[in-house]
């Protein structure tokens, strides 16, 4: 299947010989102002994630990025078409799915563990087996030796390392992240990447990641959905085909250079780059 250019009413299939982790089908979101007039924020947009994809997603401000990760995450009601999970519909927000907002919401009074075990306390889940797990999850991000330090003797960098351990303690197979590196400094955003980059390959998971970030969102993803002014649709899809093992030096790559002058191409199609 051609993917080097997707329209926005067709459906974009998952990557050759996975099967999907989630699928969109002719998704929609509309809002309805006190007024009474109808806004529509994104769609029809239809989309297939393999298991074990990284996606990126990227679009001018106001193109319903965010709406659709809260869609995908259960916590909106779309108005039309449908969101399928391992092809199940969805309604509510899901146990299977992990989220990162763009600031790591940690709570002031409780330490870094404590923090990382909030979901497994909310689900009910067996806790020495979640205090293992959380123990082996700092280790993976970097913080074995920072179990009992609170929010306020961390760095943005280390609080957004809880916050994603905290996403993945219930052992979500999907994970949902809103610009969570967009209030970091760039050294740290950049190592924060690297970070993730690491942790995605290590964990398995299948990785939706908004950002602001063109070179953000093809050093990290698999491919790059860009959508379109509002409402959101898709204006591009590009498969980013660089090797599996990235580092900084990447960036400089002419290939690097290629995918990212593709992607901005398509924001100045609409009149102005973020």
């Amino acid at each position: 299947m051609q993917r080097a250019k997707i329209m926005p009413l067709e459906r974009p299939g998952p990557a050759a010989g996975g099967a999907s982790a989630i699928r969109l089908d002719e998704l929609e979101k509309v809002y309805e102002t006190r007024d009474g007039k109808r806004i529509q924020a994104l769609g029809p947009l239809s989309l297939d994630i393999t298991e074990g994809e990284f996606v990126s997603i990227v679009g001018p401000s106001g193109c319903g990025k965010s709406t659709l990760l809260r869609l995908l995450a259960g916590l909106m009601d779309l108005t039309s078409g449908r969101v399928l999970i391992r092809d199940r519909a969805i309604a509510g927000p899901q146990k299977d799915i992990g989220m990162v907002f763009q600031s790591p919401v940690l709570l002031p009074w409780k330490t870094a563990l404590d923090n990382v075990l909030l979901p497994a306390k909310v689900l009910g889940l067996d806790m020495a087996a979640s205090r293992r797990r959380a123990d082996e999850l700092l280790a993976m991000v970097g913080l074995a030796d920072f179990h009992e330090k609170y929010p306020n003797e961390l760095s943005g960098g280390m609080q957004q390392r809880v916050a994603i351990a905290r996403a993945l303690v219930h052992e979500p197979s999907i994970l949902l992240m809103d610009e969570p590196f967009g209030a970091l400094d760039a050294m740290t955003r950049e190592t924060m990447n690297l970070e993730l980059r690491r942790i995605w390959r290590e964990s398995g998971r299948t990785i939706v990641f908004v950002t602001h970030s063109i070179p953000e969102a093809v050093f990290l993803g698999t491919r790059v959905l860009v959508l379109s002014p509002r409402p959101g649709r898709i204006a591009d899809l590009v498969e980013v085909d660089l090797p599996a093992e990235r580092d900084l030096d990447t960036m400089a790559s002419d290939r690097f250079g290629q995918f990212s002058r593709r992607i901005r191409s398509q924001f100045k199609s609409q009149g102005g780059l973020e």
